[in-house]
This record gives structure tokens, C-alpha cells and sequence, in this order.
């Protein structure tokens, strides 16, 4: 009689673990990608790139023609620096910063303001204003520091340098290693500064709406926030070896009321 009423007495915290456990699975509706991307085919179509140029940016502008000596007034002379170890390191260009009010001073032509327009419209804009000085020049701008920044629930968070200023969130994702399980995929912010406005978007990675959302291409220096699952959040209130704890107290659980229920017999 007592070694039953030991096992009803048992049967309640292994009642209680075994909730814990079966609410603390996922199912494949939160962790899995575009989920219905499959009843879409390839009908919609990406929302076009086509970022603007913004104040603290840094540019290389080289301006080129059949006519060398025509444009070396136009280009700002390589430079040399020296490295820590005292070697003298590969000239390079000198680079162009956007003042705050999105202003560079091109070399002859003066201040001019770039902010705000694309690539292809500084590009026009530089060419045309050239064209009084210069037969046919071709214009080449890249912007040099074009970089995102990945927080959150992901591997490998940080900020990532993009060589060929364009981006998706998707590789940005794949850049920090992808987001972690405990990642809110339906949730994630992207911080955006446009005209001097910090902006706030989310978008859900499980739906084939990503593929549409304005906020698909980054721009520069935009921040992509993963936001952490209710698991994430309550595991870390209680400690970060709580899974462990539960799967330790669940087994000692079941061993206790094995031997109990072979004793009693």
C-alpha cells in the first residue's frame, strides 16, 4: 500500500515533465523558409534594386576617355600609406566622403550634391557637368564601405562588408550563419536610415512574400534584428542549462517509478 501510494505520488512530476517537454517542441510551421513557395511557382516578381547614395558614405569616383591627360585633372592622385611592419603599402585612389548634407567636392567641377540620387543618376549627373571639359568621359562610382550589420538570433552576428553593394536579406542571413532554432522567423526587424529617418520594417522568412518586400535587397548600413523565440526568452530566464536540467530530471523520473513499479509487484 505504500509503494503504490509512492508511485500515484510519482506519476505527477512525471506528469509535469512530460509538458514541459512537449511544449518546449517546435513544429515545422516556425522554423521552416517560404513555406508556400511551392503554390507560387515563379509568377511575382523581385522587388527591384536600386539604393540611393546617403551622407557618410565613401566613394571611389574615376573618370576615364581616349584622352588620358584630359581627365587627370579629374581624378584625385593615388596615395601610398605604410603598414605596421613599415613596408610602404599599394597606392590607391583617394576616396570622396558625402558631408551630412550629402555634398562631395569634386576636383575642378566644386561642391556637388550626390545623396539621395542611384548610381546610374550621379553617374549621369557627373558625366554631363564633364562633357564641357572632356570628349566622351566615362564615369565609374563605387561606394567602398557599403556594409550590414546581423544581431539577434543567428551564429555568427556581426557586421559584414559587402564588395559588390548588393545584398539580400537571405545572404545577409547565410553571412552570419544562419538564424539559430530558437529564432523568431516570422519576426525579423530591419532598422533602416533613409533621409535622416531611422525606418522599422519586419518581415516573416517563412512566408514567399519575402521575395517581394521592399526590404528584400539591404541598403547600406541597414540593420537586421533576429528576434528571439518564447523558448529563447524563458530559457533565459531560468539559466541556459535548462533543457539539460529537465532531460536529467525526466530520466531520474522514469528510473524512480520503474523501480517503484517493480517493487510493488
Amino acid at each position: 500500500m505504500k509503494n503504490s501510494t509512492l508511485f500515484s505520488k510519482m506519476k505527477l512530476p512525471l506528469f509535469i515533465v512530460a509538458i514541459l517537454l512537449i511544449s518546449s517542441c517546435g513544429s515545422r510551421k516556425d522554423i521552416e523558409y517560404f513555406q508556400n513557395v511551392d503554390q507560387i511557382g515563379s509568377s511575382k516578381s523581385i522587388t527591384n534594386y536600386n539604393p540611393q547614395i546617403k551622407p557618410d558614405d565613401i566613394l571611389t569616383i574615376n573618370v576615364s576617355a581616349l584622352d588620358l591627360d584630359a581627365v587627370r585633372p579629374f581624378n584625385l592622385p593615388a596615395t601610398s600609406f605604410i603598414r605596421e611592419d613599415g613596408e610602404i603599402g599599394r597606392a590607391a585612389q583617394q576616396t570622396y566622403l558625402v558631408d551630412k548634407n550629402g555634398n562631395i567636392n569634386f576636383p575642378v567641377l566644386g561642391p556637388m550634391k550626390l545623396a539621395g540620387l542611384n548610381k546610374i543618376q550621379a553617374t549621369n549627373k557627373i558625366t554631363d557637368l564633364l562633357k564641357e571639359y572632356v570628349k566622351n568621359p566615362i564615369v565609374n562610382i563605387r561606394t567602398i564601405n557599403f556594409k550590414v550589420t546581423v544581431l539577434g538570433e543567428v551564429n555568427r552576428p556581426g557586421s559584414f562588408t559587402i564588395p559588390n553593394e548588393r545584398i539580400t536579406i537571405l545572404e545577409a542571413l547565410g553571412l552570419a550563419g544562419d538564424m539559430t532554432i530558437q529564432a523568431e522567423r516570422n519576426n525579423v526587424l530591419i532598422v533602416r536610415e533613409n533621409n535622416g529617418k531611422t525606418t522599422y520594417s519586419r518581415i516573416d522568412m517563412t512566408s514567399e512574400n519575402v521575395f517581394t518586400s521592399p526590404v528584400y535587397y539591404l541598403t547600406q548600413n541597414d540593420v537586421v534584428y533576429v528576434v528571439p523565440n518564447n523558448s529563447r526568452v524563458k530559457s533565459s530566464t531560468v539559466g541556459p542549462n535548462t533543457n539539460a536540467t529537465l532531460s536529467v530530471v525526466s530520466t531520474l523520473v522514469t528510473v524512480a517509478a520503474l523501480v517503484i513499479s517493480i517493487t510493488s509487484r
